[in-house]
């Protein structure tokens, strides 16, 4: 049985990181600030009756229930690219080679995998759900979401809250930068309050940097050979709540105590040496440190590691834990996977059902309605009779009555719901 629903047909039109280049999808990006009126465009395009909007840096999808439940892909699908054209003055020709497609069931199981981070770049991330949320929330405020994609959208959170709970799918970290600062959170107990010390001016060890603030880390100093490069870094982490300062290269052994967490990028050879090393620990009055040595070759000698209190991660034992993660991740996007199928096939049978919900409780009114009103005039026929029923006759005709209305009804309602009655029993 088809799942479409009362109001139409359910469809999703985008394009995603698999489907599209960074340049596609860059032009097809809607900031959240025109979000609301896109999706009020949207919604208000010919043969479309809901609409929510989903754009991220890596996907931009539509998801509508149309009008006619008959109509074909091609005719829905040339409807959202007119919207983008239109809105976003991006040719159809741009789009259409990176456009997928996908139709009730299909779907809602692709809704499904994308809130619970499924169908996400980096699987597992959390923060495509409040993407999702966000998205809901607009198209409620702009009043294009009701009786189809409002459940549906709640039942797509439910989901995913039941994969976040059921797997450990986002328990691990799987980048380098986000396995430093989850490794420097396990170390320290919190990052509150801590102070991160950069020695160098790498791409990664920024980024590392990023995740550690993120975890709770409140100050950041720059060290590089360089120091108008260290001014431009620390002027670019500043925030109201992040204090950056800048320490002089030459000034660096000098300074480096006041550093819980170092990380290195230079690549000069080994900075960090076991005497200097030492030397910071005594200076730190035995308090522990950590370093995150992502340079190749290795600003810190691996011996440091040995010393007490000092903590050292290198690129290989980063990209190890890494890939420890990843794995872990990919056996629980199994069971991931079979949790989303299990709950789509079941918000599906459930559209495909309410037609005939809906035609039973209309075709049981109508039938009760003829039932009471029969009994009514009867009862008026053996009033006009001086023959009035006794209560106890009243209680068997109405007993009567309505046994023989529901097995009247059985059969029909046996075909409504798509069951042979002859493999049931005849009480329904």
């Amino acid at each position: 049985m088809s799942e479409q629903t009362k109001s139409g047909s359910l469809l999703l039109v985008g394009v995603n990181h698999t489907t599209a280049p960074l340049e596609v999808r860059e032009r097809l990006a809607i900031p959240v600030a025109r979000l609301a009126d896109a999706t009020r465009s949207l919604a208000g395009q010919p043969g479309i009756r809901e609409a929510l909007i989903l754009s991220t840096c890596n996907r931009v999808e539509l998801l509508t229930v149309t009008e006619s439940p008959d109509s074909t892909d091609g005719a829905e699908a040339a409807t959202a690219l007119s919207f983008l054209e239109n809105f976003l003055n991006i040719p159809t020709a741009a789009v259409t080679p990176h456009l997928y497609t996908l139709r009730e069931h299909e779907a809602i199981r692709h809704l499904f995998r994308v809130a619970s981070s499924l169908d996400s770049m980096v699987v597992g991330e959390p923060q495509i759900l409040g993407q999702v949320k966000e998205s809901w929330n607009i198209a409620r405020e702009v009043g294009a979401i009701s009786s189809t994609l409002d459940p549906l959208l709640q039942r797509a959170f439910a989901v995913a809250k039941r994969v976040r709970t059921e797997t450990q799918i986002g328990s691990s970290s799987v980048s380098i930068a986000s396995v430093a600062a989850e490794l420097a959170r396990k170390i320290f107990g919190s990052l509150a309050s801590k102070t991160i010390l950069l020695v160098g001016a790498g791409k990664m060890s920024d980024l590392a940097a990023r995740h550690l603030i993120q975890q709770g880390a409140t100050t950041l100093l720059v060290s590089n050979r360089t120091e108008a490069r260290a001014e431009k870094i620390a002027d670019a982490l500043r925030t109201p709540t992040i204090t950056t300062g800048v320490i002089p290269f030459a000034q660096l052994h000098e300074q480096t105590h006041r550093a819980d967490i170092i990380i290195t990028s230079t690549g000069a050879g080994q900075i960090f040496s076991l005497d200097n090393s030492r030397a910071l620990v005594h200076r730190r009055k035995n308090r522990p440190v950590f370093f995150i040595d992502i340079a190749v070759p290795r600003d810190v000698n691996p011996a440091v590691n040995k010393l007490e209190g000092c903590f050292v991660y290198d690129i290989d034992d980063l990209q190890q834990v890494a890939q420890d993660n990843r794995t872990l991740r990919s056996r629980e996007a199994e069971t991931a996977e079979s949790i989303v199928q299990i709950e789509a096939d079941r918000y599906g049978e459930r559209l495909a059902q309410a037609p005939a919900t809906e035609a039973i409780k209309q075709l049981q009114s109508s039938a009760e309605a003829t039932r009471e009103a029969e009994l009514a005039r009867t009862a008026q026929r053996l009033a006009n009779l001086n023959a009035p029923l006794t209560p106890e006759q009243q209680t068997a005709i109405e007993h009567l009555t309505r046994s023989l209305t529901n097995k009247l009804l059985h059969p029909q309602i046996m075909a409504l719901r798509g069951t042979d009655p002859k493999r049931r029993g005849e009480d329904d």
